[in-house]
């Protein structure tokens, strides 16, 4: 999808110009700052295309006219097929929402509570070096 990145960078100019524009129209403060976030999202699309279509050298299987559909194949990634941190991650971010409506304490020990469950997700096939030993 060689046109992929450049529509997505077209999106996020274009909703950077509505923002503006919207702006000095004199709209308010929520709209702007969707129309802002619409922008970067597409933005950050945009340079996860490109980024991706840079690191495959510009040949993605997709574009090949003759491709089939065995030319994608692959190893997608890993896949965890038993972890249980996600569970404590939704719980967290769950209350860290709660805690935008109950009060600040509740969403400074979320926080807390989620930073701790996002590094046990993300490190929970580490293995320690064996000089740590």
């Amino acid at each position: 999808m060689k046109a992929g990145w450049r529509l997505f960078a077209g999106l996020a100019a274009f909703y950077a110009m509505m923002a503006v524009i919207y702006y000095w129209v004199g709209g308010e403060a929520v709209g702007i700052t969707a129309i802002a976030l619409s922008g970067g999202l597409a933005g950050l699309v945009a340079f996860y295309l490109w980024f991706t279509e840079k690191r495959l050298a510009n040949v993605l299987p997709e574009d090949n006219k003759l491709g089939e559909i065995a030319d994608a194949a692959g190893e997608l990634g890993f896949y965890s097929p038993h972890s249980w941190w996600p569970l404590p991650v939704a719980l967290s971010a769950c209350a860290m929402g709660l805690g935008l409506l109950i009060g600040w304490w509740l969403t400074l020990i979320a926080l807390g509570s989620l930073i701790i469950s996002i590094l046990g997700f993300v490190l929970e096939y580490e293995k320690p070096s064996a000089s740590a030993h």
